[in-house]
């Protein structure tokens, strides 16, 4: 593979990949695209690829915001569809790719279009082989600018502990988008093993599981999609965890950025319930959130294990804009006041939900969550939360009340 980048100081970033074309071709090509206003960087494969050949594209070529390739098929042309089918997959939504072949056979052509070849050049290559083609799909890219930026929201839930509560508020948050706004909402639970998303919704997500879809990345569409989504009455979709233990695999960060990648340009929203741990596939994950709630419940081991979480999270690149601290169950007996809590994790908590303990437990047990016209304190200061998440003004909340209390200062994990 030879890389290039050219033209740096143009305001489009555009990366054109070439496979199985002759040098002289793809010198051709890329002079070609050089000659529009785009920043261009090109790579070149002399081999077909596909999700068992495996190639390195670079980061270039992943941070581009368009990529047009360019396919031989004269070579193999079965190959070459192969290829297509990858690349589609490897970049969802930015990739337009072209057909390159001496035969004006319309079977080829056929063959090409269906495995998503939307252009079709012909040999030998001139300099304005490419010209009506640049010219389109300059407006196509950009009408795809304008999409990517209207992409749904990744709401990540991460709690500081087990038993706080972070995937009762996954939930809740996920039904609250669907039932209240009428958006189109997507639930992930990305335990590994034995999440509970599907437990508390009462439906049955055993079937298929997230872990299967990030598997099958290379070949995600929307129609693969479906088979793998878990419905719920409401109408919010569901991807469950494994309901089985052992036997667990690894999931590979990338291949979960990618999945999610996708999965935002499904839905409005995708609500993403996450294990307490800080491992690649949750790193991934915060990586391309919107939003990342750190949860905790007003005790002293939640709180410390907090603070943990958000000295990590200052530490990686875009965390802390994303970051919100929830506390749940403010009301409760006994519990830490906020301001303790905002002095000991040194950074102000977004978001406080009232004690309604006995209420949800009563929820997670049928299946049920708390419905939008239940007129208790969680009920209220959730959806004004929901209403928060979705740019809403519509409920105005007054703070849930603080428990006045002598507290101890955490002199011994500060």
């Amino acid at each position: 593979m030879s890389l290039s980048g050219i033209n740096n100081s143009a305001t489009y970033d555009v990366a054109v990949i070439t496979v199985c074309v002759d040098p002289q071709t793809t010198e051709d090509i890329v002079q070609s695209v050089e000659a529009t206003r785009w920043a261009v960087t090109s790579a070149n494969f002399e081999a077909y690829i596909s999700s068992v050949r495996r190639p390195y594209f670079g980061p270039q070529i992943g941070a581009a915001k368009s990529i047009i390739a360019i396919v031989d098929f004269d070579q193999d042309s079965e190959q070459a569809v192969e290829t297509t089918k990858y690349l589609q997959t490897m970049f969802i939504g930015k990739i337009t790719i072209i057909a390159l072949a001496e035969s004006r056979d319309p079977d080829l052509l056929l063959l090409a279009m269906r495995g998503g070849c939307t252009e079709f050049v012909h040999k030998p290559f001139g300099p304005y082989s490419l010209s009506e083609t640049l010219t389109r799909l300059e407006n196509q890219f950009a009408s795809a600018g304008a999409t990517a930026q209207a992409s749904g929201s990744i709401l990540t839930f991460l709690g500081s502990k087990g038993g706080v509560g972070t995937t009762t508020l996954a939930v809740h948050m996920a039904m609250y988008l669907v039932q209240s706004h009428k958006k189109r909402t997507l639930l992930i639970d990305h335990h590994p093993e034995l999440g509970h998303a599907c437990v508390y919704l009462g439906i049955d997500g055993s079937p298929y599981n997230y872990q299967e879809v990030v598997r099958n990345v290379n070949r995600l569409d929307s129609e693969l999609l479906k088979g793998y989504i878990a419905k719920h009455p409401s109408g919010l979709d569901v991807l469950s965890s494994p309901d089985n233990c052992g036997g667990l695999r690894h999931t590979d960060g990338d291949a979960v950025a990618r999945t999610l990648e996708f999965l935002r340009s499904e839905y409005d929203y995708v609500v993403v319930d996450c294990p307490t741990s800080m491992d690649d596939t949750t790193l991934a994950v915060i990586d391309v959130s919107t939003s990342v709630y750190l949860v905790a419940t007003p005790e002293i081991g939640a709180i410390r294990d907090l603070a943990r979480y958000v000295d990590h999270l200052t530490q990686i690149e875009g965390a802390t804009q994303k970051m919100q601290v929830v506390v749940n169950r403010v009301a409760s007996k006994y519990a830490v006041n906020v301001e303790h809590i905002e002095k000991a994790i040194r950074v102000p908590v977004a978001i406080q939900l009232p004690n309604s303990y006995a209420e949800l437990i009563r929820s997670a047990n049928l299946g049920e969550p708390i419905t939008l016209k239940g007129k208790s304190d969680f009920t209220t200061q959730f959806m004004n939360w929901a209403n928060t998440v979705v740019g809403s003004t519509t409920t105005a909340v007054a703070p849930p009340p603080k428990v006045k209390q002598k507290s101890k200062l955490f002199a011994m994990w500060m």
